[in-house]
């Protein structure tokens, strides 16, 4: 896998005609934009995209994303982290806690706090409190743009 700056790869491959390293490489350089790799492999195409049809990874969810469930967070959660670096860190990320006999707690003896509800978009700061607590609400898939293989043939994923 060859992931990189955008420009160098689709100077590596080739803009045109004239500076591709082989036939019909330009068209791949041309769907190089944004967040995209180059995967070399031996398989074949239909084993690759069978692989990646099937491929989907649990991820941690990004500011923006919509939550698909209600996120609690309990009393025993915050009891993992500790105090002296976490308490002020979670109440900048908007969850209400005190330090109770040398333990984060929940204020107000609740022993509950709902950290999002679904449907709502989710802020940064509660996308950090989610990766504080190790909750991955969202999924890591792989889109397939383009193949190409040595022989020259070149065909649109999309």
């Amino acid at each position: 896998i060859f992931l990189g700056k955008n420009k160098l790869l689709q100077v590596a491959l080739g803009r045109t005609p004239e500076d591709e390293y082989a036939d019909n490489l330009r068209h791949v350089s041309q769907k190089i934009s944004e967040s995209v790799g180059l995967l070399c492999t031996s398989k074949s195409k239909d084993e690759v995209i069978e692989y990646f049809e099937n491929f989907c990874e649990p991820d941690f969810a990004r500011a923006g994303f919509v939550s698909p469930r209600d996120v609690f967070i309990t009393n025993e959660m915050l009891a993992n982290h500790p105090v002296s670096m976490m308490e002020q860190q979670f109440r900048k990320q908007g969850l209400p806690v005190k330090i109770d006999n040398g333990k984060i707690v929940l204020l107000d003896d609740k022993q509950e706090h709902r950290l999002c509800k679904q449907g709502e978009t989710l802020s940064p700061e509660k996308c950090k409190a989610l990766s504080h607590f190790g909750i991955k609400l969202s999924e890591f898939r792989v889109k397939l743009v383009c193949h190409w293989s040595k022989d020259g043939e070149f065909s649109d994923l999309e």
